[in-house]
């Protein structure tokens, strides 16, 4: 395993993070808290020290499945877990930073992060320099050691930055999902901010294991990923096969490139879910792919090949 500074939080972290969206159920299909609890000890035995969930991730649930997985290995570990957009407010923030501390048996967080902007799905504005002041607090009491934010545009990062220092950003980032790369890679990059990159493989898109046909079942939150809408799908299957290849020959598979190109990028971490060990073991393996100069352009340009036909809005669902 390979490991990054966390901002300029002092903490390091592992370039392969494991998710933990998939932990909470909710928006799911045919998740087993046992095999949940298996990923995450693999992860961990595999390298992974890095854990990623929220208190939005069903409930609670997943930050309860996490915290009692880890228990034990505390010490080892770094936790990082999200505000939801809905609980911004000063005593909300703190209330909800209790909860999951609790969640996720432990007495401090080690990056504690903004999930959505305020206002976010139609929910109450709360002023950002409020949210912080909250944030600045919990950092100060020893309750969380960095702070971060998800789902930020550059504009809302650098109004964040004024009122404290901010450790890191989590978008969506991926070969099929490359917003951040406009403007607010390079302001992270200028001002030591780590990018924590969820869905690295596109929800899984980029393992290969969804063919042309594909439906998923009911409740599944995936049918709503615009790549995955007819307009967008073709073009996907078209680049999957174009990177096959490669990954072939590299003797790998398309998910470990997916991942190995994410975080070739200077200072990026990739999120990777996983419903069982099997998979948490393969995603860990990703930490050793090296790519050239030559593949990282040629898989560049096949990426491309998906997001050219994208629209500005950054958020990968419809509504």
């Amino acid at each position: 395993m390979r490991f990054r500074n966390l901002g300029k939080s002092g903490l390091k972290i592992s370039t392969i993070i494991m998710g933990t969206f998939q932990a909470g159920k909710e928006k799911w299909v045919g998740i087993d808290d046992s095999r949940t609890t298996g990923a995450i000890r693999a992860a961990f035995d595999a390298g992974i020290t890095t854990f990623d969930s929220a208190e939005a991730y069903g409930k609670g649930h997943s930050e309860r499945i996490l915290g009692a997985a880890l228990a034990d290995v505390r010490n080892q570990v770094v936790l990082a877990t999200k505000v939801s957009p809905n609980r911004l407010e000063y005593d909300q923030v703190l209330n909800a930073c209790h909860s999951s501390l609790k969640n996720l048996q432990t007495d401090y967080i080690d990056l504690y992060q903004i999930h959505w902007p305020s206002g976010s799905f139609g929910g109450k504005v709360v002023p950002l320099e409020e949210t912080m002041a909250a944030m600045i607090k919990l950092k100060k009491k020893g309750k969380i050691r960095a702070i971060g934010v998800s789902n930020f545009s550059r504009t809302q990062l650098e109004e964040a930055a004024k009122f404290g220092r901010i450790d890191s950003l989590q978008p969506p980032f991926s070969l099929f999902w490359r917003h951040v790369e406009e403007n607010t890679m390079a302001y992270c990059i200028d001002n030591n901010i780590s990018i924590l990159a969820y869905a690295p493989m596109a929800q899984g898109l980029l393992t290969g294991k969804f063919g042309p046909d594909h439906e998923f079942q009911k409740g599944d939150h995936r049918s709503k990923n615009k790549l995955f809408q007819p307009e967008n799908y073709q073009r996907v299957q078209q680049a999957l096969a174009r990177l096959r290849p490669i990954a072939d020959q590299m003797g790998v598979n398309i998910g470990l490139l997916a991942l190995a190109w994410v975080t070739s990028h200077h200072g990026v971490c990739a999120i990777a879910g996983a419903r069982n060990a099997e998979q948490a073991t393969m995603n860990a393996r990703a930490a050793d792919v090296s790519l050239s100069a030559s593949k990282l352009t040629q898989i560049d340009q096949i990426g491309c090949s998906v997001t050219d036909y994208l629209d500005n809005n950054p958020v990968m669902w419809f509504a």
